[in-house]
């Protein structure tokens, strides 16, 4: 398969995979216009969430995935995800900001109060929204490979915190699901630790390496 025809099957899967990811949000944004009750503003904030979560999940298992099976090209699907996940965490903040406070300042404050747990959400998506804004080929050039890598290993963090956000506020019935998450986050984590040991450590040399052998005379 020549170049090009490789880039014509990952846009093909690029516009795909982001095609589903808008489905559940553009049938949120219907149901916030026509159906503004408290059961269904609730149920918003919940999908909103738990998509912010699944993408944000996705958006790691993209490194391990490449490793396991070797297929280079799920890299390039690496920034969408990730920016599908900073937008569906702007839905989720916009429905804690609109609809359930209608934007009131004083109806904010005292919610952060009443649910300290949203702090640990403002916190992740004010790293998020960062990662966004330099997830561009523009700003890898300004802030220099290296500098641009160590700041979006900051998606762990993000990854940390939002375990924290889900956790702190579940009820019992629904701690199995928050804390699949954190599981989830755990085992990634793991891998990414144990890759960044595995890359450090120096390969140590092979037993079946013959060392060089000079003769006192030439061989018959």
């Amino acid at each position: 398969m020549t170049e090009l025809d490789n880039s014509s099957r990952i846009g093909v899967i690029k516009t795909v995979l982001f095609a589903l990811c808008l489905l559940p949000a553009l049938r949120m944004l219907w149901l916030a216009q026509h159906d503004q009750t408290t059961d269904t503003i609730e149920w918003l904030q919940q999908t909103s969430g738990s998509w912010t979560f699944n993408l944000l999940l996705l958006t790691l298992s993209i490194s391990p995935l490449r490793g396991i099976t070797g297929q280079h090209w799920l890299i390039r699907l690496r920034r969408m995800l990730g920016l599908l996940t900073f937008f569906y965490a702007s839905l989720h903040f916009a429905c804690f900001i609109g609809l359930e406070n209608g934007f009131d300042p004083v109806a904010i404050s005292q919610a952060v109060v009443k649910r300290p747990f949203v702090v640990v959400g403002f916190a992740a998506l004010a790293i998020m929204a960062l990662l966004a804004a330099t997830s561009s080929h523009a700003a890898v050039r300004w802030l220099g490979g290296r500098k641009w890598q160590e700041l979006h290993r900051s998606i762990y963090l993000i990854a940390i915190l939002a375990s924290g956000h889900v956790l702190w506020q579940s009820k019992v019935g629904e701690l199995p699901v928050a804390l699949t998450y954190a599981i989830l986050v755990v085992i990634l984590l793991y891998w990414r630790i144990r890759e960044r040991k595995r890359k450090a450590t120096p390969p140590m040399p092979s037993s079946k390496v013959q060392p060089l052998r000079f003769h006192k005379k030439k061989p018959d």
